[in-house]
């Protein structure tokens, strides 16, 4: 038998692990993309869905950035006691995972950070890893989410250019290695994940080198690599969580919640400005490279399952559907990417949004015998 190929570590393509060599395991996994505020509300109404088709209990994993990761940390920490229900109950999911999360969304955090961060001792990153702290996760950890499903928070590390994972039974960067039953605070992983560059960007992460698994990293795992890791914004690498599930598993769930690329009739021509939007194309084309390969598996049978985007035309799906006029949807799809307050029926808008547009995915590609779902917030609307 022929001898294994030699990776070439330092320009592989993408993250590569061993365990990736062999074809994706049985199992359902869902992805949370980023998008601020406007992606941790409307996944809300894609985890309401989700909670009453019955399918949320059978993911396997739940893949998430930026502001996915908002939604998917908190989901984590109170996924026993929905779990503990007898059968899907809207009263209960409210109280225990709605509410929080809505009440985070009512409150500015990243304009009080920038300000926080060059006013007072601290960095930006840390002031965000603090109003997280106040109004959400505590000082709760990666070991206090549940065993199953694992939970798996991306952030993107600066210093070797690969993906920087937080789990419950380790975190990890390829390249540097894997520290074994990490006990970071949620609000950290959660602002790595969210860190949007360049403002809350870098978020610093001090570890402990002894903490490394030995021989666990593929060419990075020396210091300052093992010591000190400046991580930024999960979608910098991968906006759609899909790198830690596609390559683990055969049924993908994928809810998109990203802003779409405007065009510019008079791009700004300063050194600055224009920086800003060159790295805006190169996220979106990124964006919309990961997009085509998920389809395209979906088309070849390659993966099963279902993909539905904010910017998505609901009519586009087969059977019927939640009333979701185009041009309400795309007026909501254009909230920008920012942790500033959103007002309650911009919430409820989203989160309905959420919900019909999971609905429909759910209902076309995957669980056909599921009956409509309808709106968490009927009088809102979309």
């Amino acid at each position: 038998m022929p001898d294994e190929p030699v990776l070439d570590v330092a320009n592989a393509p993408v993250e590569y692990l061993p365990s990736d060599r062999g074809p994706p395991a049985a199992g359902l996994a869902l992805c949370l993309s980023g998008g601020g505020y406007r992606a941790m509300v409307f996944h809300i109404g894609v985890i309401w869905r989700l909670y009453e088709a019955g399918i949320l209990g059978r993911l396997a994993r739940i893949s998430s950035v930026s502001g996915g990761s908002i939604t998917a940390a908190w989901l984590g920490l109170v996924w026993n006691q929905l779990q503990t229900d007898a059968s899907p109950d809207r009263r209960r999911l409210e109280e225990r995972f709605v509410r929080p999360l809505r009440r985070l969304a009512g409150e500015t955090i990243d304009a009080w950070g920038i300000v926080g961060g060059m006013m007072l001792p601290g960095t930006i990153s840390e002031m965000i890893q603090a109003s997280y702290r106040k109004h959400l996760f505590g000082k709760h950890t990666l070991q206090d989410l549940p065993d199953a499903p694992r939970f798996v928070i991306n952030a993107t590390n600066v210093q070797s250019g690969a993906l920087w994972r937080f789990s419950k039974p380790y975190m990890r960067d390829y390249r540097v290695g894997e520290v074994r039953r990490p006990t970071v605070e949620l609000a950290a992983a959660v602002a790595a994940s969210s860190a949007f560059p360049p403002v809350l960007s870098p978020m610093t992460l001090t570890v402990d080198p002894a903490s490394f698994t030995p021989g666990s990293g593929a060419d990075l795992q020396r210091e300052p690599f093992t010591r000190r890791v400046l991580l930024s914004d999960g979608g910098v690498y991968d906006n759609l969580g899909l790198e830690t599930a596609y390559k683990r598993y055969d049924t993908l769930l994928v809810s998109d919640a990203g802003a779409k690329l405007k065009p510019e009739e008079e791009p700004k021509e300063d050194w600055a400005r224009h920086a800003f939007r060159v790295l805006d194309l190169i996220d979106n084309q990124v964006r919309s490279l990961r997009k085509r390969q998920l389809i395209q598996a979906y088309a070849t049978g390659a993966r099963q399952g279902a993909y539905w985007g904010i910017r998505s035309d609901i009519t586009q799906y087969p059977g019927e559907h939640l009333p979701c006029p185009i041009e309400r949807t795309l007026a909501l799809a254009a909230i920008p990417t920012r942790l500033k307050r959103l007002d309650d029926t911009v919430q409820e808008r989203l989160i309905n949004w959420g919900y019909a547009i999971c609905d429909a995915a759910l209902r076309a590609y995957v669980e056909r015998g599921v009956p409509k779902g309808t709106f968490p917030y009927p009088a809102a609307g979309v």
